[in-house]
């Protein structure tokens, strides 16, 4: 790591009046100059609440987009605009369009892992750190429609007792995890504590003694006094755990190919300090919404931010397409 490459971004920060926020799963060196590191809902909240003029997002772009629909006054970076999603990829707005006007009764829980475009049409953004407030704020009468991830749907369906219809997408990280080749590594290592993302599939979520938001495994890693994890979510977030626990054994949980180091994120694992500097830099790539679309995604992420807030919330009686 150049220590003047990470000088240089400290001295752009403070010219452009500039915040850099990371999520877990990005590098270390990326992490440890973040102003703020975070999930994807807390990365949400404090894009919101910053009174930085400039804020860098070091995630892939859909985070920044949501930074970007609750606060539009500020100038939003990232610094690759190929760093994408499977998620994002696996719904397309036509699509997913078509599938609400097929279920106008139904409300829409949409994971944040989701294009403005996709939220716009949405009646709820959800993470997996904030599903519980949400799921039990919709009406027991009214059908949920739940997207684009399927395996954390069904994860909350089954949690909290609400039937869902589900989208057919997955993240393809989380979706490589082995429940066969878990069950040997346990069997190899009986003092380790299983710990999994609930976009797993729900054979590798069978094994897992804890399953939550990558916020929830890291308290877990922290709080909890085991000396060994198996954890089945991206790589990135071993950079946290060792720091809060630099006492643990963490091993990765094994996906179908045993020579595939596919555990990593390829989106973002775009980002570099390199690209970062060059954004403050350039002040681009910029992340830019019209008006009238990011006004109808933020209707959702509103009612995501009150609802997590405590505050009472109301529901559209039917979906009305655009």
């Amino acid at each position: 790591m150049s220590y003047d490459l990470i000088a240089e971004i400290q001295k752009l920060k403070r010219e452009k009046n500039a915040v850099i926020l990371a999520h877990y799963y990005e590098d270390g060196a990326i992490q440890d100059i973040a102003d703020h590191v975070g999930d994807s809902f807390q990365l949400a909240k404090f894009g919101q609440q910053t009174k930085a003029d400039v804020i860098l997002l070091a995630g892939v772009v859909f985070m920044a987009e949501s930074v970007k629909i609750l606060n539009p006054s500020k100038k939003v970076l990232v610094p690759d605009m190929e760093a994408s999603c499977s998620l994002v990829k696996g719904s397309p707005y036509d699509q997913y369009l078509k599938w609400r006007e097929q279920n106008p009764s139904g409300i829409a829980v949409t994971y944040i892992n989701s294009s403005a475009e996709v939220k716009s049409i949405s009646d709820v953004i959800v993470t997996s750190s904030n599903a519980q407030k949400i799921i039990e704020a919709i009406p027991a009468d009214r059908p949920i429609l739940f997207g684009p991830d399927q395996h954390l749907g069904r994860w909350l369906s089954k949690k909290y007792g609400r039937e869902f219809k589900l989208w057919s997408g997955s993240c393809e990280v989380h979706v490589l995890f082995n429940a066969k080749r878990l069950h040997q590594l346990i069997a190899e290592n009986p003092d380790a504590i299983v710990i999994a993302h609930p976009e797993c599939d729900e054979s590798v979520l069978a094994y897992a003694q804890v399953i939550g938001s990558t916020s929830r495994l890291l308290e877990e890693v922290a709080k909890n006094p085991a000396k060994k994890f198996i954890v089945a979510t991206e790589t990135g977030i071993f950079h946290q755990m060792k720091k809060s626990r630099p006492d643990v054994e963490l091993i990765q949980a094994p996906v179908a190919d045993a020579g595939c180091n596919c555990n990593d994120c390829p989106y973002m694992k775009m980002n570099s300090l390199e690209k970062i500097r060059q954004a403050l830099e350039m002040l681009s790539p910029e992340v830019t919404l019209e008006e009238a679309l990011r006004k109808k995604a933020q209707v959702p992420l509103d009612r995501m931010m009150s609802i997590a807030a405590g505050e009472p919330v109301s529901w559209p009686t039917a979906f009305v397409s655009p």
